[in-house]
């Protein structure tokens, strides 16, 4: 009876979730360069809510994505809005799906080289012009960075397993938008090369 109980409640508390815990700023900055330490490019399906300031309702998208250190990201939304974008350092450009063309140049402080080379070495102490809070909930960290400046991001949340492997993206903008990115079916460094971050 007792060995009975006692695997009861081995089970029962196998199927609680596992509640996040506050980590050092610092801890989950180091645990994000370790964990895409060796990430040299991935691919993977998401899905996207998206929310405009000027919006009520949340716009879900499906799609897919590429990356590549140490400045390219490419993304593909396949329906309900066709369309494509890539970034490439701090330089935003999309084509939708009626062949409209957009561009925008992020502030050089924002752009990824910028991102990746922060955390290129182990970090011993905070960068400077940013806020970051992380927690982690057994093998998943989810860090938060918050750039202090005037530039068009404003939040940047970040969930991630320790393997390197990218669960979900969240981008809050300084105008109110909002973009929430979950990943699925990730394949890390298989190789991409400069066709694969191609607009047309």
């Amino acid at each position: 009876m007792i060995r009975f109980l006692f695997a009861l409640t081995i089970v029962f508390l196998s199927v609680l979730p596992v509640q996040a815990r506050p980590v050092p700023p610092l801890d989950g900055l180091e645990a994000l360069r370790k964990a895409f330490a060796d990430v040299s490019d991935f691919t993977a399906e998401i899905v996207q809510e998206k929310r405009l300031s000027l919006m009520k309702r949340t716009m879900t998208m499906n799609g897919t994505v590429r990356f590549r250190k140490p400045d390219l990201f490419f993304m593909e939304i396949l329906s309900p809005y066709p369309s494509r974008l890539l970034l490439r350092d701090n330089v935003v450009e999309q084509i939708t799906g009626t062949g409209d063309r957009n561009r925008i140049v992020l502030p050089p402080e924002q752009g990824l080289k910028r991102w990746f080379s922060k955390i290129a070495e182990p970090i011993t102490v905070m960068p400077e012009g940013m806020k970051v809070l992380a927690d982690k909930s057994g093998a998943v960290y989810t860090v938060t960075i918050m750039p202090q400046g005037k530039g068009q991001v404003r939040e940047l949340v970040i969930t991630f397993q320790e393997d390197g492997v990218i669960k979900r993206l969240v981008i809050a903008e300084q105008n109110g938008d909002r973009a929430v990115m979950t990943f699925r079916k990730v394949r890390k460094n298989i190789r991409l090369t400069e066709k694969d971050f191609r607009l047309e």
